[in-house]
């Protein structure tokens, strides 16, 4: 049995639009892809596909190229995809017994045919680090690269014109992919209703969490958050209870990678941010709500509700207030020469029969000090983070640099006293390690693990706007109160 005649086996096997009539169709199709010579096998369906595109470089349809490959793989994987309208219909049949049966068929069908790079995630590196504020996740991501701050603040701003205008517009599902862009032959997206507009749902094709969903909005516009934000993070977590749902802040260096396509993420996963608890109670004017301070090393209003439009008043409030607020003891500027700063990162997910809304205060300023960000991660922590502090890492899970794997590993050997090459941004945190702790071949990986994490705390600590010494607290404390003042 060819690898093109087991690979047909498994599209007409699966649940799509194909029966077995289609056999010599789907044949030709793939030859026409791949070639006619074929006498490579697979134990799997991803093996198999893997053996036609080596079949196809034999047959010199494509060359041995990532971007070639990359595009003739979603394009063997489209075959076995069930066609748009198909999946959004089942998904909505099988939303009528459960929002959970709907969104299990949608996953397992986006991990089957590769849409969600299940092998590529498997090699990201992940534990849990012990800090004053629970346990943060580490994960040293090796699947997708970061991308610098620079390029995505210039990029949130960039007119776009080609097609698609961006790799979360809905034109992207079926794109055959080009060099640079990738491939989405066997993209699919949900479509539902929010807002009084269509939005669709998607997986993340390098998920950093379980079921790591896009919800993202069919009009190309950039990203902003406002009060229709909130009523639509709330609307999202009645449709989709078993999810969270957040927003990365709609400004550069405090935002997310995306800044020029409207869109959400979230997911099934309890962040350690979502376990901190709420060391302060507030009041704020509005009723049928509870709030609070988190502690947590950014600065968090947690907000309880069981009626969700008193929430989206509380965070309006929260937001408004918090887009003029100035305070320079502390040096939180609203505006500089008419720039604006302030802007927030809002979490939204079900506790019990609750509705909870996570307010985080962000300032993206920039200093002689601090050129890359006052509340961005300061020099000295940028050996182990230099990149944003977006939307997951707020809640406690680190996306840390695929260099680490193996500069780590030269941290180790230099601790140990080894021949080492390790990077010289490292050296002094290596160093400080040296006077903290004996190491031996036994414990050297894990101390230096725990302490990459630790790290990691100190660039969130970098990112609150208020810190947890007696300056700080009086300053969230003189925040709170102006929520309170009558304007």
């Amino acid at each position: 049995m060819s690898a093109i005649d087991k690979f047909i086996d498994a599209i007409i096997n699966a649940d799509n639009n194909y029966q077995e009539l289609d056999k010599i169709y789907l044949i030709n199709r793939v030859r026409a892809l791949v070639g006619d010579n074929c006498d490579i096998n697979g134990k799997n369906l991803l093996a198999t596909r893997d053996a036609l595109i080596q079949t196809a470089i034999r047959n010199k349809k494509i060359t041995d190229d990532p971007t070639e490959k990359e595009i003739l793989s979603d394009q063997l994987m489209d075959l076995y995809t069930p066609s748009p309208s198909y999946i959004n219909q089942k998904f909505w049949n099988l939303y009528q017994s459960s929002p959970e049966t709907a969104t299990n068929y949608f996953y397992e069908l986006s991990c089957k045919n590769d849409y969600i790079k299940t092998q590529a995630i498997a090699k990201n590196i992940s534990y849990k680090t012990p800090t004053d504020y629970g346990d943060l996740e580490i994960t040293i991501n090796l699947s997708k690269p970061e991308k610098d701050p620079k390029a995505i603040a210039a990029a949130g701003s960039q007119i776009q014109k080609g097609y698609p205008k961006c790799q979360l517009c809905m034109e992207n599902e079926g794109y055959l992919g080009r060099l640079g862009y990738p491939a989405r032959s066997n993209h699919r997206i949900i479509r539902f209703m929010l807002g009084g507009e269509t939005w669709g749902f998607q997986y993340s094709p390098y998920a950093y969490f379980k079921e790591h969903a896009i919800f993202l909005s069919h009009i190309h516009r950039p990203m902003v958050i406002n009060q229709h934000t909130f009523s639509n993070l709330l609307e999202i977590i009645r449709q989709f209870p078993q999810y969270f749902v957040g927003s990365n802040a709609d400004l550069p260096i405090v935002g997310g990678s995306m800044l020029s396509h409207d869109h959400y993420q979230g997911g099934r996963h309890v962040f350690p941010m979502m376990k901190a608890p709420i060391i302060k109670k507030i009041d704020l004017p509005i009723k049928n709500v509870t709030a609070g301070i988190v502690k947590w090393p950014l600065s968090d209003i947690r907000l309880i509700s069981d009626q969700p439009e008193d929430l989206v008043a509380a965070a309006t409030l929260i937001h408004n207030n918090w887009q003029s607020y100035s305070d320079e003891s502390v040096d939180i500027r609203a505006y500089t020469d008419g720039v604006r700063h302030h802007t927030v990162t809002p979490i939204a997910y079900r506790k019990d029969d609750k509705y909870v809304l996570d307010i985080v205060l962000r300032d993206n300023q920039t200093s002689a000090k601090y050129p890359d960000g006052i509340f961005h991660p300061h020099k000295q922590y940028q050996h182990i983070k230099k990149e944003n502090i977006g939307l997951i890492e707020v809640m406690g899970r680190a996306i840390l640099p695929a260099r680490l794997k193996t500069e780590l590993v030269e941290v180790e050997k230099y601790l140990l006293n080894e021949d080492n090459q390790m990077a010289a941004y490292h050296k002094a945190w290596a160093d400080s390690l040296k006077d903290k702790y004996e190491f031996n071949e036994k414990n050297v990986e894990d101390i230096v693990d725990q302490e990459a994490g630790l790290v990691f705390s100190h660039v969130l600590e970098n990112a609150g706007v208020y810190k947890w010494d007696e300056q700080g607290r009086q300053a969230f404390d003189k925040f709170i109160k102006n929520l309170n003042e009558v304007k």
